[in-house]
């Protein structure tokens, strides 16, 4: 089938599709139906089935003669050592976690936290939760202690699992402090801590409420998978709103398995025994997603990554591990792609690495300039496919289904939208509008299986976040448009289409002038409060290492450049060149606080961001071109 015909039959017959796609799971109670509306908008996707997502990621693989494969491959440039773990091995050790959680009382629906680095440890946490049907949530590990505390007075855990540390390059990051502070903060107290001590830090635990991982294990009985009620919510991950009150996205349990069973032989093109690497986070939704579930849906093996893209210990870290362990697929942000351009502009690093079992490099956390994209294609001379997903959905609005068909790559397009997504292009009214045209993403209801079916006790939010503004659509808060192919084009935030004298224009269209730019390795575009045209734009950008011209020079040509491309109209004529850009550690570049900083408005750093000092150099930056104005 080619996609055109894939994506016909989920239109002419949903209920049909995704009972089609529901064939790849295990079932303990098969679902009557896909679609159960009767709570619209809340919809639900196979209530009414009996299911266990870890029985579905382990225990069937080994059941089916996979025991041997290997399931995780730890690779740990800061700790210089690698692992695999098999498939048996992980159904073991999970069966002895959840038994171990089993007998300090936690069962179906209690809630834990998981605060951990990037160690085989944290997705056993998390198929440990899922077979005993409890609800994890998984909190960056790192993360500020009164951010934790917020998610702890939230989610209410009966339990929290941590580590004693993470690892960066060049320190050990303490987690057990930063967890006590957070309970000591929060209102509500888990009854008990279960710590994984590392090597490189033994912490302190706390008498009559820390256990030590091991100890904790030690004579359990393992635990068998429980099953659970189709809607029943496999997790909670929390994402910044914009209240400052961090919004809980559920997922639900079994349309979460038969979404991330279809998207990984259709988008990823990979099949049980095949090498997959998402090089991410579990405090992400792609961690989820693609780290811990989806590939061991596959009966893949996922690649546990713990380590940066540049300084651990080079810009070919990547290309190695891609190498040594014959990734088929690869999945990173746009941002680590950049940051490792910018270290080797020519691709010196790639070509010292035998990569023939790749066959795709993927992004997504934000949106992928066209000259990166065509540094990785020229480099990699693999598919390059920038798809589109959020938090909020769990997997894939829009990509190029390698699995199923390639299509024509446009640099700077996602692609087209995947079975379920009726996407379309609204204006401030809510009306269709022409190909095209600029105006705000939205998806008609219902969303399809794996995507949120509300927030964490907080259904109206869940309303106002997204539904109120367009009825009978999901706002996605992204502007764009659709090409006269179908292609979906993501310009920007809606918050970040600026409006310079009457005239709506792109942050993100601004951005791909600016890195098309042969010095630019990075950049940012916002729109800063003027008072004669309502907003104007300014340019951040971050040179390429070894560019032999002046600051001010590459400030001149990028001026021309966008006056050539984009014209007159966009007001381009202020710029600054900075060492770094402020990000979330997820890699979306911060460009509301940068806004406030422009406009000299009081602002609260984002929980979620990298490294808070790069505050000060943009504020300072900005000073000397004359913002925030007197």
């Amino acid at each position: 089938m080619i996609y055109k015909d894939v994506y016909a039959a989920w239109q002419q017959d949903p209920d049909r599709f995704w009972m089609q796609a529901a064939e790849a799971i295990d079932w303990v109670q098969r679902p009557s139906k896909a679609l159960f509306d009767d709570r619209a908008p809340f919809y639900e996707w196979f209530r009414d089935a009996k299911v266990n997502a870890c029985w579905n990621a382990v225990d069937r693989h080994v059941e089916n003669g996979m025991g041997d494969y290997i399931a995780l491959e730890h690779v740990s440039p800061v700790t210089h050592s690698t692992k695999g773990i098999t498939y048996r091995e992980l159904r073991d050790r999970v069966a002895s976690l959840a038994g171990a959680l089993r007998a300090k009382g936690i069962e179906k629906g209690d809630r834990v936290i998981i605060y951990m680095p990037m160690i085989p440890e944290a997705v056993m946490a998390m198929l440990a939760c899922a077979r005993l049907g409890a609800v994890h949530s998984v909190v960056f590990g790192g993360f500020a202690a009164n951010e934790l505390a917020v998610r702890i007075d939230d989610c209410t855990p009966k339990a929290i699992i941590a580590a004693s540390c993470g690892i960066e390059p060049d320190r050990i990051v303490h987690y057990k402090p930063l967890l006590d502070a957070a309970i000591e903060q929060a209102a509500h107290k888990p009854e008990f801590c279960v710590i994984y001590q590392r090597d490189q830090e033994v912490a302190r635990l706390e008498e009559g409420r820390d256990v030590a991982w091991h100890t904790f294990q030690y004579g359990v009985e393992p635990a068998e998978c429980v099953p659970v009620e189709g809607n029943h919510p496999a997790y909670i991950l929390y994402t910044s709103g914009t209240t400052g009150q961090p919004k809980g996205v559920v997922r639900d349990t079994a349309g979460h398995l038969v979404a991330l069973a279809w998207t990984m032989p259709n988008i990823y093109n990979i099949g049980p025994g095949e090498r997959f690497w998402a090089a991410s986070d579990v405090g992400w939704v792609v961690g989820h997603s693609y780290i811990c579930y989806a590939p061991l849906i596959a009966g893949a093996t996922s690649i546990v990554y713990e380590g940066k893209p540049v300084g651990t210990p080079h810009p070919g870290v990547f290309w190695r591990t891609i190498q040594n362990y014959r990734v088929k697929s690869f999945f990173t942000a746009p941002t680590a792609l950049r940051a490792i351009k910018r270290e080797d502009p020519n691709g010196e690093w790639i070509k010292r690495y035998k990569l023939h079992a790749l066959q795709g490099l993927y992004l997504a956390g934000e949106r992928a300039d066209p000259d990166t994209v065509k540094w990785a294609e020229e480099h990699l001379g693999v598919p390059v496919v920038d798809h589109w997903w959020q938090t909020e959905t769990g997997w894939a609005i829009a990509a190029n289904p390698l699995g199923i068909e390639r299509l024509p790559i446009k640099p700077g397009s996602p692609s087209v939208p995947m079975p379920g997504y009726d996407v379309q292009v609204l204006d401030e009214g809510g009306q269709p509008m022409g190909r095209n045209t600029l105006g705000a993403i939205a998806i008609k209801l219902p969303l399809p299986p794996g995507t949120l079916p509300t927030l964490w006790h907080a259904e109206e939010r869940f309303r106002k976040s997204y539904l109120d503004h367009f009825p009978g659509y999901y706002e996605t808060g992204d502007a764009g448009y659709i090409d006269d192919d179908g292609y979906i084009y993501i310009m920007a935030r809606t918050d970040d289409v600026i409006n310079v004298a009457g005239h709506r224009l792109s942050t993100g269209a601004m951005e791909e002038v600016l890195s098309s730019h042969p010095d630019v390795a990075e950049c940012a575009v916002i729109g800063a409060a003027d008072a004669l045209r309502g907003q104007l734009p300014v340019g951040f950008l971050c040179l390429k290492r070894g560019t032999t011209k002046t600051e001010d020079q590459v400030i001149a040509e990028c001026v021309a450049l966008m006056r050539a491309k984009i014209g007159p109209v966009a007001a381009f004529r202020k710029a600054v060149v900075v060492e770094r850009l402020p990000k979330t550690r997820s890699g979306k570049i911060l460009r509301a606080t940068m806004v406030k900083i422009a406009d000299g408005q009081p602002f609260k750093p984002p929980a979620t961001i990298d490294d808070p000092a790069i505050l000060d150099e943009i504020a300072a930056a900005l000073k000397t071109i004359g913002y925030p104005a007197a």
